[in-house]
């Protein structure tokens, strides 16, 4: 069994809007956690994609059966694979890399 703690802390402020805060050291952590996601994300994307072309898979709901994993993000993650190369990773405030 593996266990994560996170640290947060839940603050009111002014019509009843909740405000979580994270410890300064983990808020300083960069762009890299974002970008493996999407890596990871990616991967399982285009793997998905070649094995439902190659046949392996009929539809969506035998290839999530097989992953164990929920139908409606195995439907969502191959369309990252339609994404243009300049689009991939990119930020609404970052320039693609």
């Amino acid at each position: 069994m593996l266990t994560v703690r996170v640290p947060l802390a839940a603050r009111k402020q002014r019509g009843g809007r909740k405000l979580v805060l994270t410890p300064v050291s983990t808020t300083n952590r960069g762009s890299s956690a974002a970008d493996i996601t999407l890596v990871k994300a990616l991967a399982r994307a285009f793997r998905w994609r070649r094995m439902m072309e190659a046949g392996r898979y009929g539809t969506i709901d035998e290839l999530a059966a097989a992953e164990m994993i929920n139908s409606s993000y195995v439907s969502r993650l191959p369309r990252l694979t339609l994404l243009a190369a300049g689009d991939r990773g990119g930020h609404p405030g970052r320039a693609a890399t």
